[in-house]
């Protein structure tokens, strides 16, 4: 069933064109991902769907009562609650209904209404329904379901008290993300979702959402949660719109499919008409052919001309060359600590980092990806340990913060200024082929956005042409397309790499070793990211499969254990046995003594010998009895407990 609806959608500035005539159709469980370049207008849509925004033509439709969740990159909480207050805001009705069923409960013992039995009929009618109603919205979960979204999104109980204000930018998105899943509209619209996630928890976010009963419509720039998550493509291009029913990967085989037979049917039919157009032109003047020629020039003017395919748009143009060639070893690191004057996030830290490696750094937020490159830097000192950067190695620099800007600059002059002697055609140039041109390059640094400052900061660090590049979160802002065209031009590069990226996709495509940072310090993977993912399974696997065979080991001790237990309380209660049999033989015995030294017994030589039979057989039993307890004794006291 369709639930919402875009026909014929159009959004302009003035007098450019964002897009137009856009047509979208979204089912009640659809999962849809909205791609295309930076800029093509792809936020602005989801804000129109959303009814935040207008469109400036076309219509909306959708069903009654729609619940619509949207999430930007920009959402916010609000900041003077804790986090488990804002979060439990979501069940409010829920919390409301539960306390007048409380109420409703105790009126039930109430003498007024017990001596009534219609109003008590009525108060139990109605304690039934809101009970039934409670059940139904899971009144007796919503705390349970609070703390595993939480938990999903690094949030723990030790959190659940801390103010929103005192979290950072990143905490406080997850926090609204968290929020919104726990609303679970009918219509779940997300914008770049996955930006501030570990991987970690992108992991646990794909999952959740693979699951959701609902819509879903998404734009994000993370490949790999593409792919899992989404089932359609809805690719915005020339200010067009593009369907293609399936995945993000089936979306670029299929979008190149469609492009190639665009232009195939495009030519065969330029063909056509030129084949056309020289026949009129050879025969209209001619009396004998004059009638074929006009007929053919009915049929051309008949003819529905294809458009000429628009193919992609243009593509930024990145290369990494070095200036001077490092040394084999780059830099290396032993038992180092890092952190923040008493506070060590990560130790120990090895590292032998050799030319022409590419390591991926990777872990949880909050681990210190970023202190470790800030230390290698020598921005930050070492906690413990030290580190050594290699012969002829130079460094170049990205930082995800992009603070290496100056927002009172204009595009041209950031990159001129640290480049006086280049001339300005060839910094013209080499802005161009970073996709600004014309008066971009006079726009100012402030104005620019993520992506478009991520551009300039890539040029400024191609233009350096250091041999090591350390870059922190370098496809942040970047769409798609630019990351591929960073992932080439890094793949390509002669130097070292060392990089931090939640971009498993890249990370995949671009290192060939993956470091992971723990509290316990690092530990190196040698391969790409699918290497690393397998890894961490089998060592899940290990770990399962050793606390399985402790727990079997755990539990057959504890069977042998109960076992032997049972066997020495047998043993024990033989003893207590024979002991008493034993006692028993010995009062016989002495009874039949005694009896013997009677003078009428003694006399009576029939009665004497009974005695003496009987006498005899008592001893044997004794000694029967304790040979036993002595074989029994000698069991117990090796037994071992």
């Amino acid at each position: 069933m369709i639930i919402l609806q875009g026909q014929q959608l159009s959004r302009h500035f003035g007098s450019d064109v964002l897009f137009e005539n856009i047509h979208i159709a979204i089912q009640d469980q659809s999962r849809i991902g909205l791609v295309g370049r930076n800029g093509t207008g792809k936020s602005t849509l989801l804000k129109i769907l959303a009814s935040i925004e207008q469109s400036d033509s076309g219509q909306i439709s959708m069903v009654k009562q729609l619940k619509i969740g949207y999430l930007d990159q920009h959402s916010a909480v609000n900041t003077e609650n804790t986090i488990w207050e804002e979060m439990l805001h979501v069940f409010d009705d829920v919390i409301a209904l539960q306390d007048r069923l409380n109420r409703i409960a105790l009126s039930l013992s109430d003498e007024a209404i017990l001596n009534d039995e219609k109003a008590y009929q009525e108060t139990l009618s109605q304690y039934d329904t809101l009970q039934h109603e409670l059940d139904n919205r899971g009144g007796y979960q919503y705390e349970a379901t609070i703390k595993s979204v939480l938990n999903g999104f690094k949030f723990y109980e030790k959190d659940y008290h801390q103010s929103i204000g005192n979290l950072s930018g990143g905490q406080k998105t997850r926090l609204a993300l968290a929020k919104l899943l726990l609303e679970k509209p009918d219509l779940l619209i997300l914008d770049e979702p996955t930006n501030h996630l570990d991987i970690d928890t992108l992991s646990w976010l794909e999952t959740y959402l693979i699951n959701y009963q609902g819509a879903l419509l998404i734009v994000s720039h993370d490949r790999y949660f593409l792919d899992k998550v989404v089932k359609e493509i809805y690719e915005i291009s020339q200010k067009q719109i593009h369907h293609y029913k399936g995945n993000y990967s089936y979306y670029l085989e299929e979008r190149d499919k469609r492009l190639a037979l665009e232009w195939k049917q495009y030519e065969k039919q330029q063909e056509e008409i030129e084949k056309l157009e020289d026949f009129i032109a050879k025969n209209i003047v001619r009396a004998s052919t004059t009638k074929r020629a006009q007929s053919r020039r009915k049929q051309l003017e008949k003819m529905v001309r294809l458009e000429k395919p628009k193919g992609d748009e243009k593509s930024a143009r990145l290369t990494f060359v070095t200036e001077k060639e490092s040394g084999n070893v780059v830099l290396q690191a032993e038992q180092l600590g890092i952190g923040y004057e008493d506070t060590l996030l990560a130790y120990p830290i090895d590292l032998d980092i050799r030319k022409q490696q590419a390591i991926a750094v990777v872990g949880p937020n909050g681990i210190g990806k970023t202190t470790l490159l800030k230390t290698l830097l020598g921005t930050l000192p070492t906690v413990k340990g030290h580190y050594k950067v290699g012969a002829n190695v130079s460094i170049g620099y990205y930082d995800q913060e992009q603070r290496h800007l100056t927002p009172t600059k204009d595009v041209l002059s950031e990159l001129w200024d640290d480049y006086p002697l280049m001339n300005e055609k060839d910094v013209r140039s080499v802005l161009g082929s970073f996709l600004f041109s014309g008066d971009d390059v006079k726009k100012l640094v402030a104005s620019l956005s993520g992506g478009e400052k991520a551009r300039l900061l890539l040029a400024k660090l191609a233009l350096q042409k250091d041999n090591f590049l350390i870059l922190d979160e370098p496809t942040n802002h970047l769409d798609l397309d630019s990351k591929e065209v960073l992932e080439n031009a890094l793949i390509d590069f002669d130097g070292t790499l060392l990089f931090i990226s939640h971009d498993r996709y890249f990370i995949n495509r671009v290192a060939t070793s993956v470091l992971e940072l723990s509290k316990n310090g690092s530990t190196l993977y040698i391969g790409d990211y699918d290497y690393y993912i397998e890894k961490k399974s089998q060592e899940k696997q290990e770990i399962l499969i050793e606390q399985e065979k402790n727990v079997s080991i755990q539990q057959s001790d504890y069977t042998l254990s109960k076992e032997k237990q049972k066997q020495k309380r047998q043993l024990e209660r033989q003893l207590e046995t024979l002991e008493q049999q034993m006692h028993d033989c010995q009062e016989r015995i002495g009874n039949i003594e005694e009896s013997l030294a009677s003078p009428d017994v003694f006399t009576n030589h029939e009665e004497s010998y009974r005695l003496n039979t009987q006498l005899e057989e008592e001893r044997q039993k004794y000694d029967t009895y304790l040979n036993e307890w002595e074989t029994v004794a000698l069991t117990l006291e090796d037994l071992p407990i």
